[in-house]
């Protein structure tokens, strides 16, 4: 009989140390596909830095059909890879997102143009059709426009807009003089279609000074008020700026376990290892915490471009600096 209650008694105990240990699930959405954009999360996971946090982190891609903001309303995740111009608008509309960590520093957003159009700087904009992304995408362009005085109504003094899907085949068909792309994505699928760079002139946004935040994560705000979810928010942003450094420092190891990541098949092991070198400028210079400086550029830029978003949580209020970076990173 002792023996029996013996034998009980250890397996609960071993039970409750195993219930005490359980990693705490995690749900991240990114903003888009599987891709070195988001390479500091798949080499948390792959180095096993969520482990030592004692997290259970599930990764899921974006796509064209797969709004983040969506997906984190509907509960479909925890954590969610987003702009800050969308996020804003989404809490102007009534989500109450908050940026919990800003791994991106700097902007990679630019405009795009064949210099066989003639367009050599900003004061050659006027009466040509730019491509130009929506879905809160747009207002940095706006910005832009209305500092240079140029309307976005078409005519000889203004610009035809053209509502640029996510590919470069305005540029390649001649439907654009200029599109949108990425310092890491879509510039070098303009080169890879066969087009050299000294056939193109480009215009970086963070040159411009109209530069918004890229790549922030955001989580809804209730999840503040709950210490257990603040802890675990805390050891997911630590595990994943160690995941950003780590990215920074190994850029073709990483590009290589975003490649194992990726179900579809669709990446080159080229393609990423190039993303990943140009990403790493990216998220260099951040310790993850936002910037208050940056964010008020970033308002800034979404005002003059016309949008007035909720900007009544300045960084210093709950809303939009939390203590979980400071936790995070002490």
């Amino acid at each position: 009989m002792k023996t029996v209650a013996t034998t009980l008694a250890l397996g609960a105990a071993s039970l409750w140390a195993g219930m005490a240990q359980a990693a705490d699930d995690l749900t991240l959405q990114l903003k888009w596909v599987t891709q070195a954009q988001f390479a500091g999360y798949y080499v948390a996971q792959d180095q096993g830095f969520y482990e030592e946090e004692n997290l259970n982190v599930t990764i899921k891609p974006g796509g064209p059909d797969i709004a983040p903001t969506q997906v984190i309303a509907g509960g479909g995740a925890d954590v969610t890879v987003e702009w800050m111009p969308a996020a804003l608008s989404a809490r102007e509309k009534g989500l109450p997102l908050v940026n919990i960590a800003q791994p991106f520093k700097s902007s990679g957003m630019m405009l795009t143009c064949l210099k066989s159009t003639g367009v050599t700087g900003p004061e050659d904009f006027p009466g040509r059709t730019l491509g130009v992304w929506f879905f809160g995408n747009e207002f940095p362009f706006l910005s832009w426009m209305s500092q240079l005085g140029v309307p976005t109504e078409g005519g000889d003094d203004g610009v035809t807009v053209l509502k640029q899907g996510f590919n470069v085949d305005p540029l390649l068909q001649g439907q654009a003089d200029c599109i949108s792309t990425m310092t890491y994505n879509e510039y070098w699928q303009v080169i890879d279609a066969g087009i050299t760079p000294e056939e193109l002139i480009t215009f970086k946004y963070e040159d411009q000074g109209v530069a918004t935040l890229e790549d922030g994560l955001y989580v809804m705000e209730d999840k503040l008020q709950d210490p257990a979810e603040v802890d675990k928010l805390v050891r997911f942003v630590r595990a994943s700026m160690k995941g950003w450094k780590w990215a920074e420092e190994n850029p073709e190891e990483a590009a290589m376990i975003v490649l194992d990541n990726d179900a579809t098949g669709a990446q080159t092991e080229e393609h990423q290892i190039r993303m990943m070198g140009e990403v790493a400028k990216l998220t260099a210079g951040s310790n993850g915490a936002l910037d208050p400086a940056d964010f008020e550029r970033t308002v800034q830029s979404l005002l003059s471009g016309g949008s007035a978003p909720v900007i009544t949580e300045h960084p210093g209020d709950a809303a939009w600096t939390h203590a979980i970076t400071d936790k995070a990173l002490n």
